[in-house]
């Protein structure tokens, strides 16, 4: 074991015991941690169920490295049948299974650190939250009837977009945006949405037309229009990369608590169940 040269005197006989004893818990709990493959094998899944049921709380893990580690202890109750972690409801997900209003506030932090707008929306394409952050620009355009629905119908094409992982595209207005999704027992159940920037600036002849068609299309004033334009910022590929990784994470964290909600609501419901049987 290891002391630092300073203050060597410092350390007592107790001292060293304990962090002796501390080393030996650690090596013990990593001799008690699985393997990915070992969790495969005993459990009888592929690989992308045992990270799917790493997110969805069916199962904890901790991070060694680069690598995923389980508990043995865990694993062991799920093949027994009794864990305690899970309850998962039978039949389709309620629709109200993911807080907003929890939701909400991480949202508006997340959007106000990354500097873009950022929305949760359903599957449908319809925004769950308020939209965190909106630029100027995107406010005239979701104003009107027309704009607001071309704006769902663009987010409806991010939900069924092949790929599992954020992909920057462009929006019906010339903007970017990407999208992470929300899984809760391997189900869809919304996606997160941010976006209202662009890759690189924008040729000013192409910009003034669109922004022209995009006047008239949605009966918006050019010139408001316009100056709003100039106030979107050009992103470029390293604040991309954080963003799509921000991204990812915050989605992660939405999926854990309406996990944590479904696992509530399927006690209450065994509750309920074991209350009528009295």
């Amino acid at each position: 074991m290891a002391l630092p040269r300073k203050g060597l005197h410092q350390y007592t006989m107790a001292s060293c015991c304990k962090q002796l004893q501390t080393n030996a818990n650690s090596k013990q709990n990593m001799d008690n941690l699985l393997t990915a493959k070992q969790v495969q094998d005993l459990l009888n899944v592929d690989r992308t169920t045992i990270y799917r049921m790493l997110k969805d709380g069916r199962l904890t893990g901790v991070k060694v490295g680069q690598h995923w580690r389980f508990p043995a202890r865990e694993v062991n109750d799920i093949l027994t049948g009794t864990t305690s972690r899970v309850n998962e409801l039978e039949g389709p997900l309620p629709k109200n299974i993911l807080p907003l209003h929890c939701v909400q506030p991480m949202q508006d932090v997340f959007a106000e650190v990354a500097e873009v707008g950022v929305v949760t929306a359903d599957k449908d394409g319809i925004a769950l939250t308020r939209v965190s952050n909106s630029c100027d620009f995107c406010k005239l355009i979701m104003g009107s009837d027309e704009g607001r629905a071309a704006c769902s119908e663009s987010w409806t094409k991010l939900v069924n977009q092949e790929k599992t992982a954020p992909e920057f595209t462009t929006c019906h207005a010339g903007l970017q945006y990407a999208r992470a999704r929300i899984e809760v027992q391997s189900e869809l159940i919304a996606i997160l949405i941010a976006g209202q920037f662009y890759v690189e600036e924008p040729d000013p002849q192409e910009e003034k037309e669109r922004i022209q068609a995009l006047a008239q299309k949605y009966h918006i004033s050019e010139d408001l229009l316009l100056q709003a334009s100039r106030q979107i910022s050009a992103l470029d590929g390293r604040k991309l990369s954080k963003i799509s990784g921000w991204l990812e994470r915050v989605a992660t964290t939405f999926e854990q608590i309406s996990s944590e909600r479904v696992n509530l609501m399927g006690r209450l419901r065994q509750i309920a169940e074991m209350s009528a049987l009295n």
